[in-house]
């Protein structure tokens, strides 16, 4: 079957207009030695049912655990029904990008909506739209407030191993230095970081909490940064600051982060969310799409995309990224789960998440060799020691239809990254408990 409109007749003379003869006379220009020389070998087309009995018996192949202790980055929360059934909506499920204004007035109102509650809870002036995920949303932010004299980054070794290699990445590519801040008792090491600090950094990068779930100083960090001259870009947990100083609050110039927790499912991994926020006089630096509010000849509110002058589609000279592709779905989603749960129901959430998280350490941390490794406060994710086997331990919990903690090494020495949410219970944490008692026996 082809997918191709045209007909035979038509392709033919198509060609002949061309002065070709046959469409390998177009691949002229492609040598040989690349050419695949053969047909595809592509499988007979089926049909519906048996695709699907296809894609259900590999989707068996994935184990769903109705029990979860582990975040590092992608956190189990509470989704109303309500999400999914009106994010669902045909007139929302599509990936393209509302350049046509007067054709896309409920896209870009929901685009605008969404800004202002990532703006209400990061407490910043001016949020984009449009950032495939938390680890982009960082590197975005270095790229955006490197200038000609300031190139260097600094970021600190506290924050998410994964959004850390995206930052290498970013910085590699654009031939920038990297400078990376040692971790001192699981937080940023302060002294190091005063050290690194010069008149040739253009912003410091930290996660509050950090990847160890411990809340940083980061006032201090802020006044540090802001007096070598540089921008405080803080990477957030969007549900903890329900609870927590917002980053305007900590004198950050930029949040960013990943905004799964706001209503996006595990999903094995995505799509997630990116979000990025800053203050107004660093407008014109923020890359992505940008909704803005305004009025039409007859006064009635309108809704444009703005700033499209700098933009890699308008004009890729003035183009500070390469942000392309919609994310106004994912967007979407977590506007209606903000709206659904409103500030009091973050609030309870951020709360639930606490407690549990502080409740569950106290259990875990009275099982035989899993101490804190760390010191200080956390919101929901803490370290322990680990006196077995992770591996073992973690297929142990497995058996019981649970994931565990993040299992990782730090000085060589076996830990675990736990993660409590709201939706876990004290029947969980108990259960939990007693296989962590019987894997030291």
């Amino acid at each position: 079957m082809s997918y191709v409109p045209n007909t035979p007749a038509e392709r033919e003379e198509m060609l002949l207009a061309m002065g070709k003869v046959c469409v390998e006379d177009l691949l002229v220009s492609i040598p040989q030695a690349v050419r695949l020389g053969r047909k595809l070998d592509i499988p007979a087309a089926k049909s519906e049912i048996q695709v699907m009995d296809e894609l259900e018996t590999m989707a068996e192949k994935n184990k769903v655990f109705k029990t979860c202790f582990r975040g590092a980055g992608a956190y189990r929360h509470f989704i109303p029904s309500v999400v999914r059934h009106l994010a669902n909506r045909a007139e929302f499920v599509t990936a393209y990008t509302p350049y046509q204004a007067e054709m896309s007035q409920g896209v870009l109102q929901a685009i605008f909506e969404y800004q202002t509650m990532i703006c209400e809870i990061t407490g910043m002036d001016v949020s984009n739209a449009g950032v495939y995920d938390g680890a982009q949303a960082a590197a975005e932010a270095i790229s955006m407030f490197k200038e000609r004299k300031r190139l260097k980054a600094v970021v600190s070794g506290a924050v998410k191993p994964m959004t850390l290699e995206v930052i290498k990445t970013y910085c590699a590519a654009a031939g920038s230095e990297l400078v990376i801040i040692p971790v001192k008792n699981g937080k940023t090491d302060i002294d190091a970081l005063s050290a690194a600090l010069d008149d040739t950094t253009a912003c410091v990068y930290m996660e509050q909490p950090n990847f160890f779930g411990l809340v940083e100083d980061a006032e201090k960090i802020a006044g540090m940064t802001h007096s070598a001259g540089a921008k405080l870009i803080m990477g957030c947990y969007p549900t903890s600051l329900a609870v927590l100083k917002t980053p305007a609050e900590h004198g950050a110039d930029a949040a960013v982060g990943e905004a799964q927790p706001l209503g996006l499912p595990l999903s094995f991994g995505g799509p997630y969310l990116g979000f990025m926020a800053l203050m107004k006089a660093d407008t014109r630096r923020l890359p992505g799409r940008i909704v803005g509010q305004t009025a039409d000849k007859a006064g009635r509110t309108a809704y444009v995309l703005t700033l499209q002058a700098r933009e890699q589609h308008i004009r890729r000279e003035k183009a500070c990224s390469s942000i392309c592709s919609n994310e106004a779905l994912c967007a979407l989603t977590a506007t209606i789960y903000c709206a659904a749960m409103g500030k009091e129901g973050l609030r309870e959430v951020a709360e639930q998440c606490l407690a549990k998280a502080h409740y569950a350490a106290e259990q875990i941390t009275s099982v035989k060799g899993f101490n804190f490794t760390h010191d200080g406060f956390f919101f929901n994710e803490f370290v322990t020691d680990c006196p077995v086997e992770p591996e073992a331990l973690m297929a142990k919990l497995a058996e019981n239809n649970m994931l565990g903690g993040l299992p990782f090494k730090e000085k060589d020495k076996n830990r675990i990254l736990w993660c409590v949410t709201e939706l876990n219970t004290k029947a969980e944490i108990y259960n939990l408990v007693n296989i962590l008692k019987e894997a030291v026996k």
